[in-house]
């Protein structure tokens, strides 16, 4: 009886971690994460380090998170992780107007964003 039990969403040599509210727009923060998409671990840390985008502080708290949870709860060798994925997405939108001429209103959206972090280890 009862439901069946959901299939693992991740391998056995993987870990991943989230944010769900990163307040960036959507592709302002793809633009980061592409720049570390495939590489090693620690060298993406580093390219994070030196990033020039305000959002690379965020992005370098979830790749740090990934690392930890690939090390204590996984048990993956740390020097052999890469980043497997690194996905964005539309979280949610915070609504502010600004007062206009002759009584109007203009929209303003303020984009939210959420980030996840897929760390492998590699095989050799």
């Amino acid at each position: 009886m009862g439901q069946a039990a959901n299939k693992k969403k991740q391998a056995a040599n993987e870990a991943r971690a989230y944010a769900k509210y990163i307040r960036t727009s959507p592709s302002k923060l793809n633009l980061v994460a592409e720049t570390i998409r495939g590489q090693k671990a620690d060298k993406a840390l580093v390219d994070l380090e030196f990033n020039r985008r305000r959002v690379s502080n965020e992005v370098k708290k979830v790749l740090q998170s990934a690392v930890a949870n690939a090390e204590n709860n996984h048990g993956l060798d740390v020097d052999r992780l890469y980043v497997a994925e690194a996905t964005v997405g539309k979280s949610i939108v915070m609504r502010r107007f600004k007062a206009r001429a002759r009584g109007r209103a203009a929209g303003i959206e303020k984009f939210f964003s959420r980030l996840t972090i897929v760390v492998r280890e590699k095989e050799e």
